[in-house]
């Protein structure tokens, strides 16, 4: 109980102090252009490991080609078009379950 409750705490803590940084850098302060760089390279990095990382087990069929290629593509092209990562997923995994489903 002791260890779940510590777990709790740290996690809120970090949460906290997670939701706290942005607070430093007001109008009082510039933004430092290490993590200006970093908001733009790191959400098509994150989706790129997304991709690898759904494409890696699966499995060499036509079947599952048809499925995974055209979600994959819907996934790549809808990021591209609205930069939005829940918005890229969401149509990514409703193409693959539409197409699982009809194939």
């Amino acid at each position: 109980m002791t260890y779940l409750l510590s777990v709790l705490i740290v996690s809120a803590l970090v949460t906290f102090f997670l939701r706290a940084f942005p607070l430093l850098f007001t109008k009082f302060h510039e933004m430092p252009e290490a993590l200006i760089q970093l908001g733009k390279t790191l959400p098509p990095a994150i989706m790129a490991v997304l991709v690898v990382y759904c494409l890696k087990d699966v499995p060499y069929s036509i079947d599952s080609a048809l499925v995974m290629i055209p979600s994959a593509i819907v996934t790549a092209l809808s990021y591209k078009w609205k930069h939005s990562t829940f918005l890229s997923i969401l149509l990514g995994t409703v193409v693959s379950v539409l197409l699982s489903h009809i194939i």
